[in-house]
Formats: C-alpha cells, sequence, structure tokens
C-alpha cells in the first residue's frame, strides 16, 4: 500500500501524461504554513534537495509561509541538506518552560533561525539565482499592529468576522508582503485581490523576514519595521496565505509542486476549520505530494506532529515522537525516488477534487 498520494490538477495531469513524472515538469515548490507538521515531509526535503532537483540548471522559485519559509531558507543554502538536518533537529528539540510567554517562545525563533541561517546563510539565500526564495509575510493594519494582547485580539477576531463574510475584507486588516530573493519578483493571480508589496531578500532582513513570517498572532511577537521594507508590524505570512490560494505565473509554462501534509488546503489561517475551498484554478497547475492516510495511521499516536503537541506533551514524550516521524518520514522521500522511476506514473495519480 502507498505511503505517499499523488494529486494533480487538469493541466498537470495532462502534462504528466504525456511527459511522465520528472523535475523539469517544474518552475515552483509550494510551502504551507503549519509548524511542526513539516516534520512529515522533511524525508521529501531531503530527497528534493540531494537528489530530485539536483543539477538543475533552469530556476525553480520556492515560495513558503511560515514553516514553509523555514524549509526553504534550507534549500536556498550551499549545502541545503545540512541546513533541512539543521533545522529539523533544533526545531524539534526546542523546549520551554511550563507557562511560557511570547517573549520566551519569540526568543527561542530567533535562536532558532541563527542555527539554521549560520553565519553566511543569509548572503547565500539573497543571492541564490538558481533556487529563488520568496517569503510570505502580513504586514498588520489597525489593531492587528498592536502587541497588547487585549487589542491584538481584538484585531483578530475582527478580521475573522471579516473573513468569514468575505476573504476579500481581510484587506482591511492586512497586506500581503512577499519577500523575493536575487531581485525576481513572484508573478501571480489572486482571485481575492489582497493588496500584495514587493519586496527583496537582503543579508540584513533574511533573518527578521524569517522570523515575522512564523510570527503566530498571541503566541510570538511580530516584527517591527523590517529593514528595507515599508514601516509597519510584520506577522505570520499563513494569516492570508496558510496552505495558498494562488494562481503561480510561469513564463516557460511550468507546473506547481506541492509537498503538503494535507489533501485538503485551507486558504487562509482562518479558513482552517470553515468550509471555503480554493479556487480550481489555483490548481489547475498544481501537482501536490501528500501522506497516505495509511501512513499517518502508522504513526505515534495516528498523527502527525502539530504545535498543540508542546502544550499537551512532556518534552520527554514529545522529542521522541517528533524524532520518529522524522526518520520514518524517510520513506515518503524513497517513494518520491521510484515515483521518478516509474513509466506510467499516470496510473497513481489522482485527480484534484476539492475545488
Amino acid at each position: 500500500m502507498s505511503v505517499l498520494d499523488i494529486y494533480a490538477g487538469p493541466a498537470a495531469l495532462k502534462r504528466i501524461r504525456e511527459e511522465g513524472f520528472h523535475p523539469d515538469l517544474f518552475d515552483f515548490m509550494l510551502g504551507a504554513s503549519g509548524g511542526p507538521k513539516w516534520f512529515v515531509l522533511s524525508g521529501i526535503d531531503r530527497i528534493m534537495v540531494s537528489d530530485f532537483f539536483a543539477g538543475r540548471s533552469t530556476p525553480l522559485d520556492v515560495v513558503g509561509s511560515s514553516a514553509g519559509s523555514f524549509r526553504f531558507s534550507c534549500y536556498t543554502q550551499q549545502n541545503p541538506q545540512q541546513a533541512i538536518d539543521n533545522l529539523a533537529y533544533h526545531y524539534s528539540h526546542t523546549v520551554y518552560s511550563d507557562k511560557p510567554t511570547t517573549h520566551e517562545i519569540s526568543q527561542k525563533a530567533w535562536q532558532l533561525l541563527e542555527e539554521v541561517l549560520g553565519d553566511d546563510g543569509a548572503r547565500q539565500i539573497a543571492h541564490n539565482k538558481l533556487i529563488r526564495a520568496h517569503f510570505i509575510v502580513a504586514r498588520c493594519l489597525g489593531l492587528t499592529e498592536s502587541e497588547n494582547k487585549a487589542k491584538q485580539l481584538t484585531g483578530l477576531l475582527a478580521s475573522a468576522a471579516a473573513n468569514k463574510l468575505s476573504r476579500k475584507l481581510l484587506k482591511h486588516f492586512y497586506h500581503r508582503v512577499i519577500f523575493s530573493a536575487s531581485g525576481h519578483a513572484l508573478e501571480f493571480k489572486d482571485p481575492y485581490k489582497i493588496p500584495t508589496e514587493q519586496q527583496w531578500i537582503t543579508e540584513q532582513n533574511c533573518q527578521q523576514a524569517l522570523v515575522a513570517s512564523g510570527a503566530i498572532p498571541l503566541i510570538l511577537k511580530g516584527v517591527q519595521d523590517i529593514t528595507g521594507a515599508n514601516p509597519g508590524m510584520y506577522r505570520d505570512g499563513g494569516i492570508i496565505d496558510y496552505h495558498f490560494d494562488l494562481q503561480l505565473i510561469s513564463n516557460q509554462n511550468g507546473l506547481v509542486l506541492y509537498p503538503h501534509f494535507f489533501k485538503y488546503p485551507a486558504p487562509g489561517w482562518f479558513d482552517k476549520s470553515s468550509k471555503r475551498k480554493v479556487h480550481a484554478s489555483s490548481y489547475d497547475n498544481v501537482v501536490m505530494l501528500v501522506p497516505s492516510d495509511n501512513f499517518i495511521q502508522q504513526l505515534p499516536y495516528n498523527k502527525i506532529p502539530d504545535r498543540k503537541d508542546f502544550e499537551t506533551m512532556t518534552a520527554d514524550i514529545r522529542i521522541p515522537y517528533w524524532q520518529e516521524v522524522i526518520k520514518r518520514s524517510e520513506q515518503l522521500g524513497e517513494a518520491l525516488c521510484q515515483m521518478k522511476l516509474q513509466r506510467d506514473i499516470s496510473a497513481m495519480v489522482k485527480p484534484i477534487g476539492f475545488c
């Protein structure tokens, strides 16, 4: 029984039937928000950088929010596999006090990214012209800017209520900001037309943008006035682009590769428990790689890790559990290698039907 399911939109499925499944099909990768959920994909990430995209000669744009940004900060370093190992190790071994404050949690996030970036990672990311990073961040407006918890919570509740009416109303609370490397702007269509600002990744602001991309409201402190960007308070990119509802545009007509821990993506952070679906146009040229239900059921506790594990498990239980998931994720990487060798992979591909 397969451990890795593959889903494709209509245009992507047509290309796979015609050309098979190979690295040159893809011009983009997507990396979703989700914190520790990423551990189940770490085996795929290792194969991506060591095998699947190794030796690539044409640019690959990697687009992430929150944990997706953290992952792709590894892809775009000179030794990406070592960077992924650093991220997996230090993130999985993060320990907080019994009642951590936002200050403590934020401090740990900065320390984590210092470990991942090392002395030269920011420069490598900013100037990588082959694997081009795009980190998505939300610039806050009104009460959502405040570090006062009562005011921030009021702003969050108001934006959640507005989002329930229409995602278009998020523009009154947040603007999308994309920090891109090598002076290469990301081209896309947003069905909700949320205002978007383009900024560049530099050695000076790389860590700031990464911390901001994962700065969960009320949990972590936002990042004030990122260097080189518009003044303001920056928070988690997943607020707007949690699992993405964007149509990425390529001049070469390439596809989008999307390893994801869920087979049903939610557009934004406020849509996690709603019935809102992504647009079919956003997933027409997308290929999703998703851990199968059978694989997940065989994991400890029959689930992939999530942020609640910090609250429900002690460190001596949580850390071995997360390490075991990281180890088992290698099976997904192996399955990806087999897919590349499969002659008629189209028989394994399932049409995307969640739009």
